[in-house]
């Protein structure tokens, strides 16, 4: 039964935060998100998935629920994540600005980008109440009235490079407590992580493959942000796959298209940008040896969602790979 039968307006978070050598930890911040702060547990709340990292010391771990549902739900693992993370110790090569560094919302079935937004406003507000010392800058459709793109928001503010926060003026909450850090919180159609990576030490290669499959690059994949990271001995390049409204979707590109409300989105297939990767790659004389998509595509997200609510399962990965493959 779809969600439309099942009455619901479904959102997701890809909540971002950096910590992942602590698998416990992890686990504690996502469960968090499925009780309520008198102790019971949330019938309309489940976690999808949780990706971790530990050469980034960066995890990604995914919260469906009813759009009513969500601030409650990831409020919850965001209030657990500022306890047990401290920036002022945090390492790791991925960039980040916060112990919570992102939460984007995403609309999945039945609810419009704009509710995202002012659902994520809402958390802002919410989030800097409830964590003394927690700042947030707004990205997409939180970000009113320009609606800046999480990309130009994390060059004004240096994301990449950025660890002293002095003269930074947030756009909800007080100026960041070196502790918490700056959190991101948005809205926006989905994105997904898919990271793909080259048999190659090379970091000037890297960098020059993730430049030139931008979707800023004349000949770059639409929607496709990319940076390249050393991980794991090689090179990984690390792509943020956006979801953009497309009125006249043409078939058999190598982009996937999806309907909500009325609206067409397209983003790139993860095979399509994993086979320009490859061949960009075996330009420079190199191989892939692997891919790593971070979750779901829209698609699958919705199903896991539906099926996971429908059947009241909250620690859904534990479970997902016993019912999706």
């Amino acid at each position: 039964m779809s969600s439309s039968r099942l009455g619901l307006r479904l959102a997701a978070c890809l909540l971002n935060i950096s910590e992942a050598r602590r698998k416990n930890v992890v686990e504690k911040i996502a469960k968090a998100a499925l009780f309520e702060e008198n102790g019971n547990e949330h019938s309309e709340a489940t976690v999808l998935n949780i990706f971790s990292d530990y050469d980034y010391n960066r995890s990604v771990i995914t919260i469906a629920a009813p759009i009513e549902k969500l601030v409650n739900s990831v409020l919850a693992a965001c209030v657990e994540a500022f306890q047990v993370i401290d920036m002022e110790v945090q390492e790791g090569i991925h960039p980040c600005l916060g112990a919570v560094d992102l939460i984007p919302i995403y609309p999945l079935s039945g609810v419009g980008v704009e509710e995202c937004g002012m659902v994520a406003r809402s958390l802002a507000e919410k989030l800097t109440i409830h964590v003394p010392g927690c700042s947030v800058f707004l990205f997409g459709e939180a970000d009113q009235p320009e609606k800046r793109s999480l990309v130009q928001r994390r060059k004004q503010l240096g994301w990449f490079s950025r660890r002293e926060f002095k003269s930074l003026k947030p756009d909800v909450g007080t100026m960041p407590d070196k502790r918490c850090g700056l959190t991101g919180i948005g809205a926006s159609p989905y994105v997904m992580n898919c990271n793909v990576t080259i048999d190659s030490q090379d970091l000037a290669t890297g960098k020059k493959i993730a430049s030139a499959i931008r979707g800023s690059n004349v000949d770059g994949l639409k929607g496709v942000q990319a940076m390249a990271f050393p991980h794991c001995g090689k090179i990984e390049i690390a792509c943020n796959v956006e979801s953009f409204e497309d009125q006249n979707p043409i078939e058999n590109t190598g982009y996937i298209t999806y309907c909500i409300l009325g609206h067409h989105y397209s983003y790139i297939s993860p095979q399509s940008l994993e086979a320009q990767i490859k061949k960009l790659a075996c330009d420079e004389g190199i191989s892939t040896v692997g891919t790593a998509l971070v979750g779901f595509t829209p698609q699958e997200c919705k199903d896991c969602a539906e099926y996971a609510l429908r059947k009241k399962i909250g620690e859904f990965w534990k479970k997902r790979e016993g019912i999706f493959m």
